[in-house]
């Protein structure tokens, strides 16, 4: 069935700028000499150099790139503490000297070089000193650079009066946000090993020792209290070792509170995203006492398998990064309701790769085998369907932006209609979809998709970020009512 056309375009662009860049560490590869490697003869290169060509060296990188990069210096300095256990033990080094060793260990990387896409967007945590009818939002978005690996950026914009969109200026210093130690879950640590087949007497033992929330020292101490008829056992050291990655996993972020959020970036920082944060899905989460906080679900990418997390922040400057378990964090896609509906914790998910479904968090942390919403039906859709976004609640019903897949792996953006208080219970959808990839946006890195991780209502409309194709990020506006007449009732 044709659906009318809903979506006004707003022809605001954010494209991916490669001059945003981050520095990383750089180490050359192992040659084939058995005894002396890469880094060794690289230091001692740079220990070669006489006084003053060092120093006029390392005042040309600080020229080049002092005005790129956030407090360069002791990015050099800690990059130098990376390496110095290859520095001679009797050398003497200046501090300039070991800036420039430092330099030389360094490279920048462009965190939009490849791509960017996937956006979501939730009210920004400062609304002050705006006009009637103006909200102020934060856009997350997911940035693609070499490699093909995905970390987590953010824009700020405002909207309105009416359809009034504008994207705030993104350029300036980019921040890595540095890890931080965080309190740990024993209910999560346990869901963990129920996920990965690692419940027995060892985990049980350990996890009987510790308090609800541990830190790294508590487990640590936890392991060397087992009992020695356990550390015989045959699946011991790979059952703590399970453990121990379990809780490693875990972590909290925070920026300094000078560094607006358009410049701060959430980077892979453990093995299990190590190659790629992926498709963050925000929303503002209102607790069942009224306490707000912004949650997101993305996913974490190391090379072979794909795992669900999700972030937690009071203010998107701290974040505390936490694994999903059970069934239905199975796959990509995992979306949390913005509020609990009838005293449960909800979330859509796509655990089976091509099915919408509705999930419910147990009291020990895992997220159950969800219930069934939407299956592929439509021409469009008939690849796999899946959320873009957490619902959005409406007078009417809990609206749920979706995409499907349909011939020659084309992506399209529709609609569902969930009951508000029994949302297992579809009420309406749209009968065709809502946006489509038109000419300009099928052509990019990955062509013919548009595909969001979610928008917001504001005033009497719909405003929906999306990437389109992978090549950047659009905006588009729909007015709710129009959009809630043009569905149809399900049966």
């Amino acid at each position: 069935m044709t659906v009318p056309d809903l979506v006004t375009r707003l022809g605001v662009t954010l494209a991916p700028d490669p001059r945003r860049v981050i520095i990383k560490l750089f180490v050359p590869g192992e040659d084939t000499a058995p005894v002396r490697s890469r880094t060794t003869v690289l230091i001692d290169r740079i220990m070669l150099l006489g006084h003053r060509e060092a120093e006029e060296s390392l005042e040309e990188t600080l020229r080049l790139f002092g005005g790129r990069h956030r407090d360069l210096a002791a990015t050099f300095l800690h990059h130098y503490d990376l390496v110095r256990y290859r520095v001679p033990s009797h050398a003497d080094l200046s501090p300039a000297a070991r800036l420039l060793i430092g330099a030389y260990f360094s490279h920048e990387y462009s965190v939009e070089g490849a791509a960017l896409c996937n956006p979501s967007m939730v009210a920004h945590p400062d609304q002050s000193g705006l006009d009637p009818g103006r909200l102020r939002v934060v856009i997350s978005v997911r940035q693609i650079g070499e490699g093909h690996l995905s970390s987590i950026g953010f824009a700020t914009a405002l909207l309105g009066p009416g359809d009034g969109l504008a994207v705030a200026d993104r350029s300036g210093p980019l921040t890595v946000g540095p890890r931080h130690g965080t309190p740990h879950r024993r209910d999560l640590l346990a869901a963990a090993l129920t996920d990965g087949g690692s419940d027995n007497e060892v985990s049980a033992t350990v996890l009987g020792s510790l308090p609800e929330l541990f830190d790294d020292d508590d487990f640590e101490q936890a392991v060397t209290r087992l009992p020695a008829d356990l550390l015989t056992r045959t699946t011991t050291y790979a059952t703590v070792e399970e453990l121990r990655r379990a809780t490693a996993s875990e972590y909290a972020v925070a920026f300094p509170a000078d560094v607006p959020i358009e410049r701060r970036v959430l980077w892979p920082a453990t093995v299990v995203e190590g190659n790629g944060m992926e498709d963050a899905r925000f929303v503002r989460f209102i607790d069942e006492d009224g306490t707000p906080s912004y949650r997101a679900t993305y996913t974490a990418y190391d090379g072979r398998h794909i795992r669900s997390r999700m972030l937690t922040s009071d203010d998107l400057r701290t974040f505390e990064v936490t694994s999903l378990r059970g069934p239905a964090a199975a796959n990509k896609g995992m979306a949390l309701f913005p509020r609990p509906v009838g005293g449960r914790h909800l979330a859509l998910c796509r655990s089976d790769g091509e099915t919408t479904g509705l999930t419910v968090l147990d009291e020990r942390g895992r997220w159950q085998r969800p219930v069934p919403l939407h299956t592929p039906c439509g021409g469009w859709e008939l690849v796999q369907v899946g959320n873009c976004g957490s619902p959005l609640e409406t007078d009417v019903g809990w609206l749920v932006i979706t995409h499907g897949v349909g011939p020659m792996r084309r992506y399209a953006i529709g609609a569902l209609l969930l009951d508000l208080d029994e949302p297992h219970r579809v009420i309406a959808a749209l009968p065709g979809p809502l946006l489509a990839p038109d000419d300009a946006e099928r052509e990019g890195y990955v062509p013919n998709v548009v595909y969001s991780c979610g928008g917001l209502l504001h005033g009497d409309a719909l405003w929906l970020p999306y990437g389109a194709s992978d090549a950047r990020i659009e905006f588009a506006h729909v007015n709710l009512a129009d959009l809630l007449g043009a569905m149809r009732p399900r049966h």
